[in-house]
């Protein structure tokens, strides 16, 4: 068996395994061993060249980020500021038929700009947001729908710790990808927010009544004041966070080490910290770094199996032969990334497809800010499409309403995959909408 042989088959064995069940990481991991043993035809070779692995690929500094900002994000979901957030937006929205839903959308782009995570919005704006829509008449698909598509922008709007990956994975400037995630963020929240009005005005049953001052609602009352007072916190904590990495005061990883404290402080100062709870959130902190970094020693091994089988080098080959131009690859690529979305969480298709494709890509003279933005909103379709769908399932895991089952949830979010595959076609189509605000 040649080299290129194993390569291939080593990628039909990590789809098969993972099919069967196998955790991600533990596949990327058990194939590279074998593929490398094969490869040298020593298992020395292969077993020193998965302990070099473990021991270098999250050894630098840079990876500290990653359980910073997810501290960070957890320490946030619980302070309360999530709640705040979509007060102040059903104040400003209210009065618009919809504008329950433009609020769910309003709030969990600004509770983005500091969680990072969509697996956190979708847990805390289905306990939010859900009970006030259907409460006021919203169908509960629509209400659920709403939360479920919202909760992408966790993972789009920066800080976003799939962009904190793509970096990584390829020595891409994380700061650059913060800025170029903005205005795609914006434009998904826009967008968002006139499916919702469409729906409004459409299917007016659908969507449920407007709401009016006699609702007995506790934010018909607020005051712009106590709206401001509301807002401050998190508006404080976007601004030292992001602020801090675009004015060139904190490297990403400060500014994670930065927003962790401040989330500490403003967690206490809102007096929602027991020991209960930070203990939760340190031990969720635990699983979801540990579970991350783990898949980023199995894509390093990966990779270096890759390049050894010389797999990358012969696509590079075929494609610079097969005539095919950048527009065409990339449309077979974020196909593959759509399908495998069906199947696997986010961060494990990104650790699967980007080492393959980087070489590929770098070889094209790509510009890997706009390809990590293209990247990123192509994973998250699969989010919120079955039957995997993580972020469906908090939906449906946090809610206290068990009449509305997983397949309300998936149906509700389809709109929602439908803008998010329009807006993927725009940022392929027009790159200065990611590149705009990066030097």
């Amino acid at each position: 068996m040649t080299d290129l042989q194993i390569g291939l088959f080593s990628i039909v064995g990590i789809l098969f395994l993972i099919y069967a069940g196998m955790h991600v990481a533990i596949a990327l991991t058990l194939l590279s061993l074998l593929g490398v043993w094969l490869i040298k035809d020593n298992w020395t070779i292969a077993s020193k060249l998965l302990a070099l692995a473990a021991s270098d690929s999250i050894s630098g500094y840079i990876f500290g980020v990653v359980p910073l900002f997810v501290l960070m994000g957890m320490l946030i979901s619980v302070s309360g500021i999530g709640k705040d957030t979509f007060d102040v937006a059903n104040r400003l929205f209210k009065g618009i038929r919809g504008g329950l839903g433009i609020s769910t959308v309003a709030a969990n782009a600004v509770f983005a700009a500091v969680t990072g995570i969509s697996i956190a919005s979708a847990a805390v704006f289905t306990k939010v947001a859900v009970p006030e829509m259907i409460r006021l008449g919203h169908k509960p698909r629509f209400a659920v729908g709403v939360v479920t598509g919202s909760s992408v922008l966790g993972m789009l709007i920066p800080p976003s710790l799939l962009l904190i990956l793509f970096g990584v994975l390829t020595e891409t400037s994380i700061g650059d990808l913060f800025k170029a995630g903005i205005l795609p963020g914006i434009l998904l929240s826009v967008a968002y927010s006139g499916l919702i009005l469409l729906m409004a005005y459409r299917f007016p049953n659908y969507v449920g009544q407007l709401t009016d001052e006699s609702d007995g609602n506790p934010t018909d009352q607020m005051t712009l004041g106590q709206a401001i007072w509301k807002l401050t916190p998190i508006a404080l904590l976007v601004a030292l966070v992001l602020g801090g990495i675009y004015a060139g005061w904190f490297t990403p990883t400060e500014s994670g080490a930065v927003g962790a404290l401040g989330a500490l402080l403003l967690t206490l100062g809102k007096r929602q910290l027991t020991w209960a709870k930070l203990w939760q959130v340190l031990t969720e902190t635990g699983h979801v770094s540990v579970s991350i970094l783990f898949l980023l020693i199995a894509a390093n091994i990966y990779g270096r199996m890759l390049a050894l089988s010389g797999i990358t080098g012969f696509i590079a080959t075929w494609i610079s032969e097969s005539g095919l131009g950048l527009y065409a690859i990339l449309a077979i690529y974020l196909v593959i990334v759509l399908l495998m979305g069906t199947i696997l969480d986010s961060t494990s298709i990104m650790m699967i497809i980007v080492p393959l494709m980087y070489p590929i890509m770098h070889g094209m003279g790509v510009n890997f800010v706009w390809f990590g933005l293209v990247t990123v909103i192509a994973i998250e379709v699969g989010l919120i499409t079955p039957p995997l769908g993580i972020a469906a399932f908090v939906v449906k895991s946090t809610l206290d309403d068990q009449s509305i089952t997983l397949n309300d949830v998936f149906a509700g979010a389809f709109p929602y995959v439908l803008i998010m595959i329009l807006v993927l076609v725009l940022v392929v189509i027009f790159p200065q909408i990611s590149l705009v605000l990066v030097r």
